[in-house]
């Protein structure tokens, strides 16, 4: 039996972005690391366009896993940023938990590195607290391709919801008629065959 289809909701969504730091982004092999951080850069960018709550974690700084990519903190300098002394679960820090429900908002969207772990330990345990979680998967990154799978499937196994972050700005967005400008320019700024479209539909639209 299929479940039903929980639609994310504008008003109701927190956006947890959980160990992009530069150590681990060495890690990230199953993507190309310039379409990796674009992709990141991109879910930051709609989480800052549609005002949906951020939180920002790392995890043992002072270790290999290094500091938080510069970009994130320059783009949320408000957001709480929860620097993890050295729980590996994101959820096991009193702290990241006491923010993430502090947003009071029902509906998590998670990106991090690597999948299997940083992503998926908190993504089981928000959904045992029942949240609803969607993961960006093209914004999560790992080894391989098969750890990869082993960790959509697992959190898939559980509920999650396995999205890309094109496909979250979609479902948060509706309706075209919202803001042509706004999200085609967020598009434009991410996808070059999208601009190629934008330029064009400006092009015509000048022209009535």
């Amino acid at each position: 039996m299929s479940n039903p289809y929980v639609r994310l909701d504008k008003n109701n969504t927190a956006v947890l972005l959980v160990d992009h730091q530069t150590g681990l982004l060495s890690l990230v092999r199953d993507i190309q690391p310039d379409t990796f951080k674009n992709n990141v850069l991109a879910l930051a960018d709609l989480a800052k366009y549609f005002n949906l709550p951020t939180i920002l974690t790392t995890s043992f700084e002072d270790g290999p896993n290094g500091p938080l990519v510069p970009e994130l903190k320059e783009m949320f300098p408000d957001a709480p940023f929860i620097a993890r002394p050295g729980q590996i679960n994101a959820w096991d820090n009193d702290d990241f938990v006491a923010a993430v429900k502090a947003t009071g908002k029902k509906q998590l969207i998670v990106a991090g590195v690597v999948t299997e772990v940083c992503v998926a330990f908190p993504t089981l345990s928000a959904l045992a607290e029942d949240f609803d979680v969607f993961v960006v998967t093209d914004a999560s990154g790992t080894f391989n391709e098969i750890t990869q799978q082993a960790a959509w499937q697992r959190m898939a196994a559980q509920g999650a919801q396995l999205m890309t972050w094109f496909g979250v700005a979609c479902e948060l967005h509706r309706d075209w008629r919202n803001d042509v400008e706004g999200l085609g320019q967020l598009f434009s700024n991410h996808i070059p065959d999208y601009r190629n479209l934008i330029n064009s539909y400006v092009t015509q639209t000048s022209r009535r």
